[in-house]
């Protein structure tokens, strides 16, 4: 170890054959795949078991990419024998991610009918949000020669429900995350008991005294009658003296708590305060909670 509108899309998708090639675009959500000797019925992309046809997410979330009775491996003993991976870049052709064979596990080979491949990314570092991104899912016969490409093209948005005021200082990253499901919280609802951490990436711009910076943090959270649950002034106390590296403040600032019981008043108003003890440096965090 951070208003919905509804819209009605019409999805058009383009296929187009010539013998065995194939190629197919989604004018919504700009997903275009184009295979030889292997076809794909339907390409899509989930959220949450939710097919949509959005092309942004927001910093933390996972999206699926969907291959839907892909057909044209070739067989041995009725198997078939796919490989996939997963290649992510930005703008300047860098590679963020890439991933070994995601059907490695299948030594085998499958004989599910009709076959689902899937792919999924979690919108997380090295990938920031604030930028674009380009994903390409690159599926091959481990038994013939069929090749089968997807490229989708994405953006990646900040949590609009944080509210950041940054005096000298500059930050990557401000996300919410669940200790007991073990991912990113965006839509900021959370759970009793659970414990919650607000974290920081990437923050930088504290005075420097050999190698090491001086920050302080305080929380503070009360629920919708005023009543104060959560109040430090400063949890790096420890720290005055000894000081935290560049780099593990670069790296990750966080606070932690937990709601114990069910006697609150929706929202949970939440300040969160980095500052500098050798400066002026300072970051406020300001968000509300739903608990559920």
């Amino acid at each position: 170890m951070k208003t919905t509108f509804a819209f009605i899309f019409l999805s058009l998708v383009l296929t187009c054959c010539n013998f065995s090639k194939s190629a197919k675009k989604d004018l919504v959500s700009g997903l275009s795949s184009t295979g030889n000797k292997i076809s794909c019925d339907d390409v899509y992309l989930t959220v949450n078991d939710v097919r949509t046809t959005r092309n942004s997410f927001i910093y933390g979330e996972t999206f699926f990419l969907n291959f839907s009775d892909i057909t044209g491996f070739a067989k041995e003993n009725g198997n078939v024998f796919p490989g996939m991976k997963l290649l992510v870049i930005n703008p300047a052709g860098d590679t963020m991610m890439q991933t070994a064979d995601l059907m490695s596990k299948y030594p085998e080979g499958m004989n599910f009918s009709p076959l689902l491949l899937t792919a999924d990314l979690t919108i997380a570092a090295p990938i920031k949000s604030k930028s674009e991104y380009t994903a390409f899912v690159n599926i091959w016969d481990r038994k013939g020669n069929g090749t089968y490409q997807s490229k989708f093209g994405f953006k990646v948005l900040e949590n609009d429900k944080f509210s950041i005021e940054s005096f000298k200082t500059t930050y990557d990253e401000v996300y919410l995350f669940s200790q007991g499901n073990d991912k990113v919280i965006t839509d900021n609802k959370i759970k009793f008991n659970d414990n919650i951490y607000i974290i920081i990436e990437g923050l930088k711009g504290f005075r420097e005294t050999g190698g090491m910076v001086f920050p302080g943090l305080s929380i503070k959270a009360s629920d919708s009658a005023n009543n104060v649950l959560i109040e430090s002034n400063d949890l790096f106390t420890d720290y005055s003296t000894s000081g935290i590296s560049i780099a593990d403040m670069a790296e990750r600032v966080s606070a932690h708590f937990n709601i114990p019981g069910p006697q609150f008043n929706n929202p949970l108003h939440c300040l969160l305060t980095v500052w500098d003890k050798k400066g002026d440096a300072k970051i406020t965090v300001k968000t509300d909670m739903v608990l559920e």
